[in-house]
């Protein structure tokens, strides 16, 4: 049988003695690696070392085929039910009309209720670094066109080269 990231199965198993637990859950104690092999085959089943580092290691008749495909099903289900977080940038300049800061706000609303988080990102060009208390007002205004509650400032407006950002993060839905 093929060794599966370590573990060890049937001949591969170097100990003399094992910790015998058989197919029906069962305890048999300490019995000689030759004899647990002997009763796996007797029942056409795989002997499993689950427990390496016990002392006397542990293994399990079982069906090998049947308890990896099992673990792995285990893996991709636990995969399934992960959620993965994506950050969503909203990029403007600190000179944005009304309508157009609106129509931003509303993206940052439909990206936060989705559970995105959201980067909400001011450019500078030129002569504007001079005044990046503007940005910093756009943000703040962003900020009040957002329904009351429905997020947290995960990091406050800060200044990083030619741009400032702010993160937002949906509140958890209860």
């Amino acid at each position: 049988m093929a060794d599966n990231k370590g573990m060890r199965v049937n001949e591969q198993i170097r100990v003399r003695e094992v910790r015998l637990i058989d197919d029906g859950g069962n305890q048999h104690g300490i019995v000689s690696t030759t004899e647990a092999l002997r009763m796996a085959k007797e029942r056409e089943l795989d002997l499993v070392e689950v427990s390496p580092n016990a002392n006397p290691p542990v293994c399990k008749i079982l069906d090998f085929g049947k308890y990896r495909f099992e673990q792995e099903k285990k893996l991709r289900d636990s995969k399934k039910n992960q959620k993965v977080l994506k950050i969503k940038e909203i990029r403007m300049q600190p000179k944005i009309g009304s309508g157009d800061l609106d129509t931003k706000a509303k993206h940052v609303q439909e990206f936060l209720d989705e559970g995105n988080k959201v980067k909400v990102t001011i450019r500078f060009r030129g002569r504007e670094l001079a005044h990046t208390e503007l940005g910093f007002d756009v943000l703040k205004e962003v900020e009040k066109r957002l329904t009351e509650g429905s997020y947290a400032i995960e990091k406050a407006p800060a200044m990083d080269g030619r741009f400032m950002s702010m993160t937002l993060s949906s509140k958890a839905k209860k």
